[in-house]
């Protein structure tokens, strides 16, 4: 029975296509049309999934939607007629694509699909936890889904058991943890539902000045980890910002404008608003916990994606194990709505062993063959070397060694906003200068921003304070403190930026400056390939560890085809590009026409 899943309108549009309840293929639409965080219908996506499981539209036996598009619609309008006439321009400026478009979306997706069967729709947050629990390991466990807004839930908690989830109580908007750490992203000049992730990876330059004014003023936090935000502080309701005047006041002024430098100050909100996160998300969870008396606990939403929290909520020891939905943003919604259907709709049984889940390492979109690859490239006349199997994993090494940046292409695109060694950028993690090479030469980014380890399973509790593996980087975790390079008294006293450039441990391309790091564990049996190449460097250099960061530029998504990975590799200074078995050194290729500007083709994030 193939059952398609589908997630718009919002952002990160998305579809998954499971058959009898096995994931077979997921993919997000801004990988197709090169429009990061596209929200629209994903027609690109949906065409891939069912050209992967060799089906047409007719053979659908459900469609399922990730949301309920009326009930959302609902709180929209009662929103509006709450602070009317405030927002008035944001009304009239999303009413129309509503009454036109987001309001029939069934008749939108029989149209668009040719399609006349049963569309089923879960609520939001049903979508979450069944992304969260349904794909995981375990047999039963709670649920924790944190994000912006659905239809009303903002905030949720349940239980999964065998094949059905069960959410028993929710905070409604506006009050929203998501949107609270949004909010603090739009003021400190990043784009919001785009640079979140900034926000986090620059808390550990300030300090949490302003924890105390976000508790007095902004929010009300209850011990059980329920809360209500003071919404005179905040414009997100109705209108075309995320904050107030009232909100500037209390932080000394107006949010810094995007590309601007940044201060210590937006350093310290940052630090402020992460800690406040931190602590709200630890109160939930221990609340879940009292509530549930479960083992085990499954995240999804937004706000799952905060790393550093979900770290910390393992390291507590409150659960036995977490297990953390890897696109657990609204593309992931398509997973969920999908596996509700198969298993809550239709009451089929679900079994696991409490070890593995049913994610396949989250390679589930786009795979290219070496025919594919070589027919490319010799189309357009592009210089390669072609690698054997055997030859592939030591020489990439050599050339990692030899602190050369590589584009890596190969295998199924990974689903979610991770790269985890499909659509990946690599670099030696013991070279001091390669998070400043990558950030500046690479990727064209804040030069603050740190880059993950990919770490062989087997060796990651030898490098870093876990147990556990962490296959989708969601895990934030320190390096062992054996592995750590002691500072000086004189670098101990640097603030803010200052910190970047100080070696704190044997790998410094992958150590945060709270030596902290966001790891990828890499699995033999889910990326074999990857794994041979951080085999190989280990046997050859002593380390089983490299810098894997997004094979894109910024503002753009992550490649998906041959042809997006030759043009990220020419458009920036990586020095190889490795495309299935085929190796392209940028010495031998020509230079790409001026026309081709990615300044203007990307909106900067």
């Amino acid at each position: 029975m193939y059952i398609l899943g589908i997630s718009a309108f919002y952002h990160d549009s998305a579809a998954c296509i499971i058959n009898d309840g096995v994931i077979i293929a997921a993919a997000q639409e801004e990988r197709f049309t090169r429009k990061k965080h596209d929200d629209s219908f994903p027609q690109n996506s949906i065409q891939y999934c069912l050209e992967d499981v060799g089906i047409d539209s007719a053979k659908l036996d459900y469609v399922a939607f990730y949301d309920k598009p009326f009930l959302k619609f609902e709180r929209i309008l009662e929103t509006y007629l709450t602070f009317a006439p405030i927002g008035i321009k944001s009304f009239l400026k999303a009413m129309p694509i509503w009454i036109k478009k987001k309001l029939w979306i069934k008749e939108l997706i029989k149209d668009k699909l040719n399609y006349t069967g049963k569309i089923i729709f879960p609520e939001h947050h049903e979508s979450h936890a069944a992304s969260a629990f349904l794909p995981s390991p375990f047999q039963e466990a709670a649920i924790i889904t944190m994000d912006g807004v659905g239809e009303w839930s903002t905030t949720s908690f349940g239980i999964g058991k065998d094949n059905k989830i069960e959410l028993l109580a929710d905070i409604k908007f506006p009050h929203s943890l998501g949107l609270l750490y949004s909010a603090f992203t739009y003021y400190t000049g990043f784009r919001v539902n785009s640079g979140e992730y900034k926000v986090m990876g620059l808390a550990p330059y300030g300090e949490a000045k302003y924890k105390n004014l976000i508790y007095k003023y902004l929010i009300d936090v209850k011990e059980d980890g329920s809360f209500i935000i003071n919404m005179d502080y905040f414009n997100y309701c109705a209108g075309l910002t995320m904050t107030s005047k009232k909100f500037h006041k209390l932080f000394g002024g107006l949010p810094r404008k995007p590309e601007s430098n940044i201060t210590q100050k937006e350093m310290d909100l940052a630090r402020s608003i992460q800690e406040v996160i931190e602590e709200i998300v630890m109160k939930i969870a221990k609340h879940v916990k009292k509530k549930t008396r479960m083992k085990y606990l499954c995240l999804a939403g937004g706000v799952a994606l905060n790393c550093v929290a979900n770290g910390k909520l393992l390291r507590s020891g409150l659960f036995d194990d977490i297990w953390i939905q890897p696109a657990s943003g609204d593309a992931g919604g398509s997973i969920g709505c999908a596996l509700f259907t198969w298993y809550q709709y239709l009451n089929n049984q679900r079994t696991t062993d409490n070890k593995t889940d049913f994610m396949h390492g989250a390679y589930l979109g786009p795979e290219y063959k070496n025919v594919r690859i070589e027919s490319f490239l010799k189309k357009n006349g592009y210089p390669y070397q072609t690698l054997s199997d055997d030859e592939l994993p030591e020489k990439i090494a050599d050339l990692i060694a030899d602190e050369k940046v590589i584009g890596w292409f190969q295998g199924r695109m990974e689903f979610g906003p991770r790269a985890l060694g499909s659509r990946t950028i690599i670099g030696d993690a013991r070279s001091s200068e390669m998070q400043k090479t990558i950030n500046m030469k690479i990727k064209y980014r804040e030069s603050f921003r740190p880059f993950a380890p990919s770490v062989r399973a087997e060796n990651i509790s030898e490098y870093f304070d876990i147990d556990c593996e962490s296959p989708y980087m969601l895990l934030v975790a320190n390096l062992r403190k054996d592995k750590q390079i002691e500072i000086s008294d004189k670098h101990k006293s640097f603030f803010g930026l200052e910190k970047l450039n100080v070696v704190r441990s044997e790998v410094p391309a992958i150590t945060h400056v709270d030596y902290s790091a966001r790891i990828q564990s890499v699995n033999r049996i889910t990326n074999l390939r990857f794994h041979k190449l951080l085999t190989k460097f280990n046997d050859k250099y002593d380390c089983p560890i490299i810098v894997n960061t997004s094979f894109n530029i910024r503002g753009e998504p992550i490649v998906c085809t041959p042809e997006d990975a030759y043009l990220c590799f020419m458009r920036t200074q990586m020095d190889y590009l490795i495309i299935g078995n085929y190796l392209l050194d940028k010495n031998e290729q020509i230079k790409l026409s001026n026309k081709l500007d990615w300044h203007t083709e990307f909106t900067i994030d």
